[in-house]
């Protein structure tokens, strides 16, 4: 008897142990356990076990381009600083190319994309192509889990992160994005030449045109009305009649001489008609530079209007021409500039994912719903009652 109660009395204390933890487990609130409990438990397994490293390779860059504003003085282009300026407005392409299924489809040549994020990382974090192996899965997975790139508006300088399972696959896409880049601007630089040099040789072209045009109109003109130089032959014409004025002058000075002298002088008939004569010459040459229709001032007015457009035509076509030269001269040289100023680095460790951030993260949210579920059920006992 005495053993028994020993027996007994021996096992009494663990029986009550074991049951004092299974009330106390008891007593924990369901819910809690449900909401927080299990997430944040399941997240420090997935987190401390499971979750594989991810390696971040970083670079930064850049783009500029020339500037063209004019120098005011000298003062002004030491402030100027290096001539190059910086372009945000041409940096937002470089962005969305880096994040689109052009750049995409370009780095996954040979499903290398496919294979290095299907084939390696733990079960949730790795592109699941039994899911869904699709192209659009595939690109939404590379903007939510492999690029990103953020513009800094103060200083105009883009951080692009690339990630990966490996040191080196980070570092190599990343320099492969930096080159697509650099190949993207070059085509945005050379189309730009292009449409330049088209539109100059264009204006060069129509202005041509109107100059050929405007100096034919001009030729057909004076073969057609058989004139020169209305001004020049207007000129020659009235020298001519000052001649003739002269000559009439000194015969009549003549003839009144004679008459006043000798008025049966049988010169005086000869001077009477040469004066007649030269009367009908200044008419006649008064008349054709002016009064009629045909005379060279009626055809003064056509033709320097026509002179005023061959010389306007002529000043379009130089001028077309100075902007032909100044766009080739403009092609010659770059327009933006991708400038490497930190170039990808091989990641020597891995920074993601990180752990203690996203088991505290889960643990907050679970904390959120379990307050959040808590008052609601609450509230519905409250109008039970």
């Amino acid at each position: 008897m005495e053993h028994t109660t020993g027996s007994v009395t021996a096992a009494g204390p663990s029986t009550g142990n074991s049951h004092g933890i299974v009330t106390r487990l008891r007593r924990i609130n369901r819910l809690f356990a449900v909401t927080v409990l299990v997430p944040t438990i399941a997240s420090v397994l997935y987190y401390g076990l499971i979750a594989s490293d991810v390696y971040v390779s970083e670079s930064r860059f850049v783009v500029r381009s020339p500037q063209k504003q004019a120098q005011a003085s000298v003062m002004g282009a030491l402030l100027q600083g290096t001539g190059f300026s910086r372009t945000q407005d041409d940096t937002y392409p470089v962005i969305d190319y880096i994040q689109s299924r052009d750049a995409l489809r370009e780095l996954d040549r040979g499903h290398f994309i496919v294979d290095e994020y299907s084939k390696r990382g733990d079960f949730i974090s790795r592109f699941h192509t039994r899911f869904d192996d699709s192209f659009e899965a595939l690109f939404k997975y590379y903007v939510r889990n492999i690029v990103s790139a953020d513009l800094d508006a103060t200083t105009g300088i883009t951080t692009l992160q690339v990630r990966a399972y490996t040191a080196d696959d980070a570092a190599r896409l990343n320099d492969t994005l930096l080159g697509m880049s650099e190949r993207l601007i070059n085509r945005m630089n050379a189309r730009a030449a292009v449409d330049a040099i088209q539109f100059a040789q264009h204006e060069v072209d129509l202005a041509a045109a109107q100059a050929k045009d405007a100096a034919a109109a001009l030729a057909a003109y004076r073969n057609t009305n058989l004139v020169f130089d209305p001004e020049r032959q207007s000129a020659l014409q009235l020298q001519q009649v000052t001649g003739l004025q002269t000559q009439l002058f000194e015969a009549q000075t003549e003839l009144t001489q004679l008459q006043s002298i000798s008025p049966q002088n049988p010169q005086i008939p000869v001077l009477k008609t040469n004066i007649d004569t030269l009367q009908r010459q200044i008419q006649a040459a008064t008349g054709h530079v002016s009064g009629d229709s045909g005379s060279l001032s009626q055809k003064a007015a056509a033709y320097a209007r026509l002179q005023l457009e061959s010389q306007f035509a002529d000043k379009q076509l130089a001028t077309a021409m100075t902007g032909l030269d100044t766009a080739r001269a403009e092609a010659d040289r770059q327009q933006l500039y991708l400038e490497r100023l930190v170039q990808p680095n091989t990641p020597d460790i891995a920074i993601e994912p990180r752990r203690l951030r996203g088991i505290l993260s889960v643990f907050v949210l679970s904390l959120i719903a379990w307050g959040s579920i808590s008052l609601l059920l609450a509230s519905v006992r409250e109008h039970r009652d």
